[in-house]
C-alpha cells in the first residue's frame, strides 16, 4: 500500500541550504560549527577541572579539541551532506514517478485528474469556460504489430511532444491510458477548443515519422467536449469527450468531432480531415 512520506521538519530547510551553498561549502560550515562548539566545551572543561589553567593548558585543550572536532566532523559531515542530497534526489524522483508518465514524460492519468478536478470545480463555481479533448492514436495496434513495441513507444513520445507544442502554459496534457491522451483547456470556449484540437491533428499528421528507414503513417482522432450547466461531475465531461471521440473514429479517423450540442445549431461532426 502506498503511503506518503513526511520528512522531519528540519530536513527541508537543511536540504535547501545544502542546495544553495553546495556540498563543499556546507561541509566547511559544518566543520567550523563543530570546531567552535568543541573548542568552547574543551575550554570550559579546562576551567572547571583546573580552576586556574595556564596558557599551556588552554593551548593543549584547544589542540585536542581541534583534532577531535576534525576527526569527527569531516566523516560525519560528509555522510550527512551526502544523505541530505540523496534524500532530496529521492524525493524528486518519487514526485516525478507519482506525477509523470514514464514513457512520454507528460502527466499521468492520476495526476491529471487531481489537477483538473480543482480547475474544473473552479470553472463551475465561477461560470468560466473550459473544455476537454480526448486524443486517440489511429491504428496504434497495427503499428505495434508491424514495427514492434519500441516503435510504438517512440511514436507515443513524438505525439505527446507534438501535442504539447501547441498548448499554453495553463493547459494540462496527460497520457490517459494506452494510446489515448487527454487535454484540459481552462478558460477556453468551444470554438477555441475545436481550434486547438484541429491544430494538434494537423501537427501530428505532419510528423515525419519512420522506423528503421520505413515510413510510419501517423494520425489521431480527437473528441471535444465543453463545460455546460448540466455537468455535475468531471467524469461527465470526460464521457462526452469520449462519445465525440467514438464519432471521430467511426467517421474514418484523422478528424476532430464535437459532442452533440457543443455549438448551437451545429451538428456533432464539426471538423474533418
Amino acid at each position: 500500500m502506498h503511503q506518503d512520506f513526511d520528512p522531519p521538519a528540519w530536513l527541508p530547510p537543511l536540504s535547501r541550504a545544502v542546495q544553495a551553498l553546495g556540498s563543499p561549502a556546507s561541509l566547511s560550515l559544518l566543520c567550523a560549527a563543530v570546531w567552535i562548539v568543541t573548542m568552547a566545551l574543551a575550554q570550559g572543561l579546562v576551567w572547571l577541572l583546573l580552576r586556574a589553567p595556564d596558557a599551556d593548558d588552554r593551548l593543549l585543550a584547544g589542540l585536542c579539541a581541534s583534532v577531535c572536532s576534525l576527526a569527527i566532523a569531516l566523516p560525519l559531515g560528509r555522510m550527512l551532506v551526502r544523505l541530505v542530497v540523496h534524500v532530496e534526489q529521492s524525493q524528486r524522483m518519487l514526485t516525478r514517478h507519482a506525477t509523470l508518465d514514464s514513457m512520454t514524460g507528460i502527466f499521468n492519468r492520476r495526476h491529471f485528474l487531481n489537477l483538473v478536478e480543482r480547475e474544473w470545480s473552479l470553472a463551475r463555481r465561477y461560470d468560466t469556460a473550459c473544455a476537454l479533448v480526448l486524443i486517440d492514436v489511429d491504428h496504434f495496434r497495427k503499428v505495434n504489430e508491424g514495427f514492434g513495441h519500441l516503435c510504438g513507444d517512440l511514436l507515443l513520445r513524438r505525439i505527446a511532444e507534438a501535442s504539447a507544442e501547441t498548448l499554453r502554459q495553463a493547459d494540462v496534457l496527460a497520457r490517459f491510458g494506452g494510446e489515448e491522451f487527454i487535454l484540459f483547456l481552462p478558460h477556453t470556449d468551444p470554438l477555441g477548443a475545436l481550434d486547438v484540437a484541429e491544430r494538434i491533428r494537423e501537427r501530428v499528421e505532419a510528423l515525419n515519422f519512420a522506423w528503421n528507414g520505413r515510413p510510419v503513417q501517423v494520425s489521431v482522432s480527437l473528441g471535444v467536449a465543453a463545460l455546460h450547466a448540466e455537468h455535475i461531475r468531471l467524469d461527465q465531461l470526460i464521457h462526452e469527450a469520449d462519445e465525440a471521440l467514438q464519432v471521430a473514429k467511426t467517421s474514418g479517423r484523422n478528424c476532430v468531432r464535437a459532442c452533440a450540442g457543443l455549438l448551437p445549431g451545429k451538428p456533432s461532426r464539426i471538423l474533418k480531415s
